[in-house]
């Protein structure tokens, strides 16, 4: 099967093609995850690709953060989705970085392809209205756990919105790497997964061929290793997210594939 290659999968400033860096939350261990100072850190550090998180606040706006509370990583307190955005961006990530909205971060950094994960509902229409409005087509890549959730985005959006798969979607492409028949979505661009779930792998020579075949490319989260990094590379896998910012600069400068 071969699809239309879409824009957002293209690496920025880069001479060939190659596996994709990503900066997981613009580089989570530092403690300052999905902050436009974490972001602009993996931005110098070359990266731009990045992944981050999107909740809707009570108001609709929609604020790049992971969980859906302000508790474990601000100076706060409180279901994003319960509060107004005027109460939310008091908070601050480690008690000193605020909290970005997401168009923030589409216009600090224009060059930048955006991995974003749509962590509840009321993300959904704000999300895919924001990329209308400021024609980021090219530039964003909707996913989901739930892959009802990145459907209906699909369907909102139409084939210029980039998507990967749910965890059905990722199912179906496992069971059909096994020669089991099972049904997954059309138009999505690539599959993004664990190298293992509840211990069970999903991602090895046979499901990354399984993708190919289908036009999808295969983007793996979250590697932190060098030696797993290196393995899943030799394995031929599309993209790597990392939160070891540096370690993944330096495996694919090894390998002549950092842009």
């Amino acid at each position: 099967m071969t699809r239309p290659h879409h824009p957002y999968l293209d690496r920025p400033g880069a001479e060939r093609p190659g596996p994709i860096a990503f900066a997981h939350r613009g580089g989570a261990l530092d403690g300052l995850e999905n902050t436009a100072a974490a972001f602009r850190r993996a931005a110098a550090l070359g990266y731009r690709h990045f992944e981050t998180d999107v909740h809707a606040t009570k108001d609709g706006r929609l604020v790049a953060f992971h969980d859906s509370t302000l508790d474990r990583v601000t100076d706060a307190r409180g279901r994003i989705g319960d509060l107004p955005w005027a109460e939310v961006r008091r908070a601050e990530v480690a008690g000193r970085e605020p909290l970005p909205l997401f168009e923030e971060l589409l216009e600090e950094f224009p060059e930048a392809r955006w991995n974003v994960d749509i962590k509840a509902a009321p993300a959904l229409v704000p999300l895919v209205e924001l990329i209308r409005r400021t024609n980021s087509w090219d530039r964003v890549c909707a996913g989901s756990f739930s892959e009802a959730r990145v459907a209906r985005a699909a369907r909102l959006a139409g084939p210029r919105l980039a998507t990967s798969y749910g965890v059905r979607g990722v199912l179906g492409l496992r069971l059909r790497s096994y020669g089991i028949p099972a049904p997954v979505r059309a138009g999505a661009v690539c599959a993004q997964v664990p190298e293992a779930w509840s211990g069970i792998p999903v991602v090895d020579e046979r499901f990354v061929r399984t993708a190919h075949a289908r036009g999808l490319k295969v983007h793996v989260w979250t590697v932190n290793e060098a030696n797993r990094m290196e393995a899943l590379l030799d394995l031929g896998v599309d993209g790597i997210m990392t939160d070891q910012l540096e370690t993944l600069r330096t495996v694919l400068t090894a390998r002549g594939a950092w842009h």
